[in-house]
């Protein structure tokens, strides 16, 4: 195998030495550094865990927000129809109220008229009364010829147009 540039001796040389790196490697540096490994290892595994605490954490807390934002929204909500529902019957007690008002104001209008309507006619009859004696007593006082009669009467509405007039 010389020819080839391999020696035995050399090859067993190197294979020594090899052996002896590994022993001193596996002595001095690889418990170290598994260590180093399991640590890091360790301290990966405790930051997942961490971050599931925390994403599991932040879960529930969106979800109790959620629920506190429905409660709420359903509070106001109720809020709401119970405003919309004073508002109503205060609306139909108005307009209840305004109803009565106007009846009363109509009922008391409609009797005031009446009350004037009668007056008026228990003023309008007085008069037609007066002029009818006045009438009486001019045509008792003068002849019953036709002309004169009816001279008598114009006088007597002209009279009672004058006193229409001085009393209202």
């Amino acid at each position: 195998m010389g020819e080839l540039g391999f020696h035995w001796q050399s090859l067993l040389v190197y294979l020594v030495n090899f052996t002896i790196l590994l022993v001193f490697l596996y002595l001095l540096a690889y418990k170290p550094i598994l260590r180093v490994l399991d640590q890091r290892s360790l301290r990966i595994k405790d930051s997942l865990e961490q971050a599931e605490r925390v994403q599991k954490e932040a879960a529930e807390r969106q979800a109790a927000f959620e629920l506190q934002l429905t409660e709420a929204r359903r509070a106001n909500q109720a809020q709401f129809e119970e405003a919309q529902k004073r508002i109503a019957q205060y609306e139909r007690e108005q307009k209840e109220r305004a109803d009565k008002l106007v009846g009363e104001e109509l009922t008391k209008a409609r009797s005031e008229i009446q009350r004037e309507r009668d007056l008026a006619i228990d003023e309008v009859r007085a008069h037609f009364g007066e002029l009818a004696i006045t009438a009486a007593e001019r045509i008792v006082r003068r002849s019953l010829d036709a002309p004169a009669h009816r001279e008598v009467i114009d006088q007597v509405l002209q009279e009672g147009g004058a006193m229409g007039g001085r009393r209202s």
